[in-house]
């Protein structure tokens, strides 16, 4: 498993950005996905946005896409997570996540989790 360490959480308003990053131990070009995640509390942990590293494509989910971004920088092990345009439903603990495989919406076929960075927007 590599490891796994997210950051650039926060609390913003409304219509505000973020950024989260996201520090793997080891060079991503060896991990076929990398994912964000979030979990808002009562609720199941939902994909947000993966990028294949094997296609070079990244991949979001309907609630965000137009507003979230992510990119990944292999020189320095890295995945960010630009968020703007911040709606309170946004609001969650955000978790990066990983795996050798093929990406997948599904939480379980990931096998490298972070230890998440809260978000809360506020109306």
């Amino acid at each position: 498993q590599v490891q796994l360490v997210e950051s650039g959480g926060g609390s913003v308003q409304a219509g505000g950005s973020l950024r989260l990053s996201c520090v793997a131990s080891e060079s991503t070009s060896t991990l076929r996905c990398m994912a964000w995640f979030r979990q808002a509390p009562g609720k199941q942990r939902e994909d947000v946005a993966k990028f294949d590293n094997v296609f070079n494509y990244d991949y979001y989910a309907d609630s965000v896409k137009g507003r979230f971004t992510v990119v990944q920088d292999k020189a320095k092990n890295t995945l960010f997570l630009q968020m703007d345009s911040l709606k309170p439903e946004d609001s969650a603990m955000y978790y990066c996540a990983a795996t050798r495989g093929p990406c997948s919406k599904a939480a379980t076929d990931y096998d490298s989790w972070g230890q998440g960075t809260q978000v809360t927007v506020s109306s």
